[in-house]
This record gives C-alpha cells, sequence and structure tokens, in this order.
C-alpha cells in the first residue's frame, strides 16, 4: 500500500461508509466501493471498513480514495487499507507481479503528518507480517539476523551472536533450548543512539523468536504444526518496531535483543530432567522441552538488562493458555511498576493493538519451585500457566521496571473478520511499541 495525500481524482474508486447496508457488507461499482459501517467500538469500526474496501479493489490494483477529518479518521483509514491490501501469498507464481493499492487520502493539511508516520509504521507491520508468514526452512535465525542487519540506518546499529558466543557467555538456558538443531542460534542486538536523548532512560525491547518450534523431546500434537513457523513473531515485533523508531528519528534511546533458534530434536537435544544454568547463574529444572521460549528470554531478558535497559518489555508468542483465555483478539500482559504500565494502557489504547493487564503475585512463584534446581520451567499442574510463565521470567530481569506481552493474536490459524485478516502473521506489537516510544521519549 502506497499513500498519496490529495483529493479524489478521475480513475479513483471512492470508498465510503455507507449505514443503509449490513454490518460489514461490500458493494462494488465501476467508481465506488461502499461499506456497510462495522459493528465494532471507537477507530476499529472506520479501520475494518477501510480493510474490507481495500481487499475488494486487491485483486485488480487502483486507487482507493478516502476522505478522513481527525486525527482518529486519518490513523484508522491508513492502517484498515494496510491491512486489506497485504498479501500473504509470498511464495506465490507472480507474486512480485501482483497489483498494487494506492491510498488517496483527503485530510486536513495539519494531519498530513500523520498519514505519513502511520503509512511509515504499517510499511514496518507488513515486514513484520511478512517474517512470519515465511516458512523456516527460508527464515532460519541466520535469515533473521540478516534482515535486522539489512534495516539498520542512522544511529541504529546491530550485531549477532552465534552458537559459540552464545555459549562462551554463559547463555545456558538459550544454549539448551538450541542445542538440537543444526542452524546456528542468534543472539541479535540493535542499538538505537540518537543524539540529544534523556540520559536516564533506555528501552529495552525483547522478542522472542522460535523460527521453528517442534516442542522438542516433549512433541507438539501435529495439528498445525505448520503455524509453529510463527512463533518468532515477537522477535519480528520488536526488528520492526524498532527500525521504525529509528526511520521516525524518535528521540530515545533503544536497545532491543532478540533470541533466535529453532527447538527440534537430534541426539544432542535437551531433554526433560535436564538441568540448565542461565546466564544470571540461576539454574533450571527442564520439565517440559516445549516450555521453550521462556528459556530463551530468561538469558536474552538478562543480557538487555546488564546492558543498559532501564525500561524493559518482552513480547512473545508464550504459552497456548493465553489463547485459551483471550482468543485470537487481546494478548495479555504484565508489568512489575504501575506507572510504566500507565504509559503501556495508552499506548495500547491509541494504537489499536488490544492488550488486557494479567495479576502478578509472589505467591504463584510455588507453581516453579524444584527440588533438584533452583526452579523449574513448567508445571505438571493445568493451572496459571501464562502466570507462573510470568513469574519464571521475573527472575532474570533484574532492577527496574518490566512488562512481558503474551501475544497470541502475532499468528492466527483462522481468519479474524475485523482488519480482513487472513491466516497468518498480523503484525501486533508493531504499533504499540512505537506509540510505547512516543509516551516514554
Amino acid at each position: 500500500m502506497r499513500v498519496e495525500i490529495r483529493e479524489a481524482a478521475a480513475g479513483d474508486v471512492r470508498a465510503r461508509v455507507d449505514r443503509s447496508l449490513r454490518p460489514g457488507d461490500v458493494v462494488r461499482t465501476d467508481d465506488e466501493i461502499r461499506v456497510g459501517a462495522p459493528d465494532l467500538p471507537g477507530a476499529d469500526g472506520l479501520r475494518t471498513a477501510a480493510s474490507l474496501a481495500a481487499r475488494r479493489l486487491r485483486p485488480d490494483g487502483g486507487v482507493l480514495a478516502w476522505r478522513a477529518a481527525t486525527a482518529d479518521e486519518v490513523r484508522a483509514v491508513v492502517e484498515g487499507t494496510a491491512y486489506g491490501a497485504y498479501d500473504a501469498g509470498l511464495f506465490k507464481d507472480g507474486y512480485a507481479a501482483r497489483p498494487q493499492v494506492t491510498l488517496a487520502l483527503d485530510a486536513p493539511a495539519e494531519l498530513h503528518d500523520l498519514a505519513r508516520r502511520q503509512e511509515l509504521v504499517m510499511r514496518h507491520v507488513d515486514a513484520a507480517r511478512n517474517l512470519a508468514n515465511r516458512p523456516a526452512n527460508d527464515l532460519t535465525p541466520e535469515a533473521l539476523a540478516q534482515h535486522a542487519h539489512a534495516v539498520a540506518r542512522d544511529h541504529l546499529h546491530v550485531e549477532a551472536h552465534g552458537r559459540d558466543w552464545i555459549e562462551s557467555h554463559g547463555m545456558g538456558a538459550f544454549a539448551g533450548v538450541a542445542a538440537g538443531s543444526p542452524r546456528d542460534p542468534q543472539l541479535i542486538v540493535m542499538r538505537y543512539e540518537p543524539p540529544g536523548v534523556r540520559a536516564d532512560l533506555t528501552l529495552g525491547l525483547v522478542g522472542k523468536a522460535l523460527t521453528f518450534d517442534s516442542g522438542g523431546i516433549s512433541l507438539k500434537p501435529h495439528l498445525r504444526m505448520q503455524d509453529m513457523k510463527g512463533d518468532m513473531c515477537g522477535g519480528a515485533a520488536v526488528i520492526e518496531a524498532t527500525a521504525a523508531i529509528a526511520e521516525l528519528a524518535l528521540p530515545i534511546r533503544v536497545l532491543t535483543a532478540v533470541g533466535a533458534t529453532e527447538n527440534v530434536q537430534d541426539a544432542g537435544a535437551y531433554k526433560p530432567g535436564d538441568i540448565l544454568r542461565a546466564a544470571n547463574g540461576k539454574t533450571i529444572e527442564v520439565i517440559n522441552t516445549d516450555a521453550e521460549g521462556r528459556l530463551v528470554l530468561a538469558d536474552v531478558l538478562h543480557y538487555a538488562r546488564e546492558n543498559g535497559a532501564t525500561h524493559l518489555v518482552d513480547f512473545a508468542t508464550l504459552t497456548g493458555a493465553m489463547v485459551l483465555a483471550l482468543g485470537d483478539l487481546y494478548a495479555g500482559w504484565f508489568c512489575t511498576d504501575d506507572a510504566f504500565a500507565a504509559a503501556i494502557e495508552r499506548a495500547s489504547a491509541s494504537s489499536g493493538d488490544l492488550a488486557w493487564r494479567f495479576p502478578l503475585h509472589p505467591r504463584y512463584r510455588r507453581y516453579i519451585d524444584s527440588e533438584f534446581a533452583d526452579m523449574k520451567n513448567a508445571s505438571e499442574l493445568r493451572e496459571g500457566s501464562p502466570i507462573l510463565a510470568a513469574e519464571f521470567l521475573r527472575e532474570f530481569v533484574g532492577r527496574g521496571p518490566w512488562a512481558h506481552f503474551d501475544i497470541s493474536p502475532a499468528f492466527l490459524s483462522r481468519k479474524r473478520p475485523d482488519y480482513a485478516l487472513d491466516e497468518g502473521g498480523t503484525g501486533y506489537g508493531v504499533r504499540l511499541i512505537v506509540d510505547l516510544a512516543e509516551e516514554l521519549r
């Protein structure tokens, strides 16, 4: 999707909400697309209408003309058009030559910068979706690191470290998960350090990037295992959000760290009953090799805090129980600091990336008590799984505000009608992180 800021012209397809139609119905004529007002709260109704209009135009391509009068309408139309224009068929014949959708936006002059900002953000949302939709034989940990290098620009430095470096720096939890794969794991580090920013604040972004997760020896059920290529959506979100922050030249220091690996089986794979030592010195009894994401995050969170993150937030497709609790719409999140949480709440509301805060409480720590190590990575009880996972992670975040996002909406196993979302990656988290950076700067 490309945005042109102008009035509608001859040949454009004008789009509008038509309240005489049933919610979500779309009627197309030669020069107009009318969408029945979706029955959704706030800006999501217009965002979904714009998405449905773009989806109708996508097979033929062309220019879709919308009018927007307020900041909320501008954001909704730009974002919705991008969602509807997105095509997940990256590996289909003719993908490169597919028709393109252009948005002609008629908006007040004072909102033009906002429209350009949202076009840029949505470009990075689309990039995160592309990463999630690439198969594991194409998007390896090293390929993800190469992508991070490719998005570097002014004041954004990228480095990546492989298996030998990870092991030599005592990241035994991360290395344990990676032990079964011949693919070299990668700790991807991005540092955005623009001039003239606050010296006392560094936003730390941590992402889980399991480019494929079979469950390891604790094998997952075979049904929909192909979706486990999307277990790197947290890493995709923080990489693309960091790139967007740098491209927008936001005045905030950012340290981003992504743990990328596969979780698969061979003779060297880690096993239930193994005890791993994390970089902060704590030992972990492995109960379930499919509770691998928290092991990777343990070492990466510690790295980010030790390297200067004052405000730390991680994004991960972490627990199936969060999917059961909130489905494919809201992410669940946890936070240790109410002031930081308030900024996150505002960013969630403004961005449209919906999130619901869950409780942290030290009494949940008993779920991961171990007889043999400082803790275990899972519980035999089917109770409070997302919360005990958060309590596990809290053991590795050090001092300072921290939030953990369990992002089940980041990868869909079925279509979702709002935003006309197809199966696969949604780019969840990119919009929220950019708005959070705006809140904190």
